[in-house]
């Protein structure tokens, strides 16, 4: 009998790569190994400098995610069993909008002696927020142009995209900017690095660069109306992008032995972490609500017709599933906040000790609530500027107390979220949770399902967007004849399934409105108070 076919997907996170083996007869992730990148999150000095990095900068070593390749892949083989003549193809995706400066032969700026003390040489990791002033002005001249394309991004452009981040470094860095000649997605980037080719796909040039098939990049006037000079926006963009599954190429000869694999195993085009879940999790239909919740949360609805609704992330034809609308939005802190909470107020508990703490307060009974914008609000306000809010404190009130309000506030957002879809006439009858907190905190499952009122089902998948990687690379690799008939052929059991409890929905349904309050004040009415307090912050450490 002969061997069945596999694929490898890999999945770069915000501090880890994982590299999962696929076998595609049966569906079976026959291992997944997790490479921690060495430098992590650089948002306190410069690698070599002990200069501070200002706030809201965040920043990632290219270094980190070859060596996720270069160390998981034979590990992953060897964890597997797999001989090199059984792996088809090869898939990735990534964080987006995570982007880096590259001369023209693909070499990251940073990693060259003459640009590695200036910061704006390195890859700006997807939560790199330091961009708000400009993308604050890209979004006060499209609005006085009422440039038609911000309706695409629910009329506002973020702080986490590709031109704020762009345009950035050319109003504080020209030499930087004028020594690069590609600035691209680190998921292009590392397809380029496996191929040698550069192949850019169409994903994030339509969700994070503002591209569209049928009308382009907005119109050079309106940059140069925002930053008179900037007049070539696809200079370093670029102005050709592949479709998903597209076979980008064959690994380098070179990086093929390295790894101990075939010079002809297909590599796909790069994409995006939270849509290659889609697939991973084995939804293919609408009214489905697909939340990947790690660091963030992104969530993704497919549907057949375009909606232009505002206070989303965006929406694009065959941009997370081919024939389908898919709209994107997000909450921007969710592990992140977590972790904050454990670090700072955990008083040397771990996250086990506080899901148990949590799981006994009950629904309401902290008497707290809190807004999730630690990390600034993606979706459906799109203001990286407003932070986090704890309201309700007593004397009283306990760690465990907070940390409940923490997860119940991931909740409350996700519902937002849910509420203005559904405002839309964009009708979601489930939820399909999958990453690290789906699978390691039922509770937060629990209160997902109690406060949006909706069964949420997780996957049986160890990694579900690298799950979703390895199904590109096989489409790439010719194994399947698109992505729905890959899906249907591998598609992972449900681990999981949460149901709402009446009683708890009932109070959440007293809660909820006081959210929507203090959202709708803090992040509507007034966002000027939090505003005005980080920028205190911001000038009190300056000084």
């Amino acid at each position: 009998m002969s061997e069945t076919v596999c694929t490898i997907g890999v999945d770069f996170g915000t501090e880890s790569g994982r590299v999962l083996v696929l076998d595609l007869d049966s569906g079976e992730e026959l291992t997944v190994h997790v490479v921690p990148y060495a430098h992590g999150v650089i948002d306190r000095h410069l690698i070599g400098s002990d200069e501070p990095l200002p706030d809201d900068w965040a920043l990632q070593h290219p270094g980190d995610w070859t060596e996720v390749i270069e160390r998981g892949v034979p590990a992953a083989l060897a964890e597997a069993g797999v001989s090199a003549e059984r792996v088809a193809g090869l898939g990735v995706d990534f964080t987006s909008c995570t982007v880096l400066p590259t001369d023209a032969e693909g070499v990251p700026l940073c990693l060259t002696p003459r640009w590695q003390g200036r910061r704006h040489a390195w890859p700006k990791l997807w939560k790199h927020h330091a961009a708000q002033r400009v993308a604050d002005r890209l979004n006060e001249v499209a609005l006085e142009r009422a440039e038609p394309f911000l309706e695409r991004y629910g009329g506002r452009i973020s702080s986490e995209w590709y031109f704020p981040k762009l345009i950035e470094i050319w109003v504080e860095d020209r030499e930087v900017y004028e020594a690069c000649d590609v600035f691209l997605e680190a998921t292009d980037w590392i397809v380029w690095w496996l191929t040698g080719r550069l192949v850019r796909q169409s994903t994030t040039a339509g969700y994070k660069a503002m591209w569209s098939p049928t009308e382009g990049l907005p119109p050079t006037a309106y940059f140069a109306a925002a930053f008179p000079g900037f007049e070539h926006p696809a200079q370093k963009l670029g102005t050709r992008f592949a479709p998903l599954g597209t076979r980008a190429g064959a690994l380098r000869p070179e990086l093929a032995a390295k790894l101990g694999l075939s010079d002809t195993v297909a590599v796909a085009v790069g994409n995006v972490d939270s849509f290659v879940s889609v697939p991973g999790a084995g939804v293919q239909r609408p009214r489905t609500f697909v939340m990947v919740i790690g660091t963030s949360i992104c969530d993704m609805v497919v549907d057949p017709v375009e909606v232009r609704l505002s206070g989303i992330t965006g929406v694009a034809r065959d941009g997370i599933l081919p024939g389908l609308y898919g709209y994107e939005a997000g909450q921007a802190a969710v592990g992140d906040m977590l972790a904050w909470f454990v670090r700072t107020l955990g008083a040397g508990d771990d996250y086990e000790v506080f899901e148990l703490q949590a799981a006994d307060v009950g629904p309401g009974c902290s008497g707290l609530v809190a807004l999730d914008w630690f990390n600034g609000n993606r979706t459906i306000l799109a203001d990286a500027n407003l932070t986090g809010s704890i309201l309700g404190l007593t004397l009283q009130t306990t760690p465990a107390e907070i940390y409940r309000a923490l997860l119940e506030s991931i909740a409350f957002g996700n519902r937002r979220i849910m509420d203005n879809f559904t405002a839309h006439d964009l009708a979601l009858d489930r939820i399909v949770a999958c990453g690290g907190i789906a699978e390691r905190s039922p509770l937060t499952m629990q209160i997902i399902a109690d406060v949006s009122g909706r069964m949420v089902d997780v996957p049986a998948s160890r990694e579900v967007p690298a799950r979703g990687a390895a199904l590109f690379g096989a489409v790439a690799a010719g194994a399947f004849t698109g992505i729905g008939a890959a899906v249907q052929a591998t598609r992972p059991a449900i681990a999981r399934t949460f149901a709402p409890d009446p009683d708890a929905s009932a109070i959440y349904e007293r809660v909820y409105p006081i959210f929507r309050a203090f959202h709708d004040l803090l992040g509507r009415s007034q966002p000027a108070l939090l505003h005005e307090l980080k920028r205190i912050r911001a000038d009190g450490k300056a000084t």
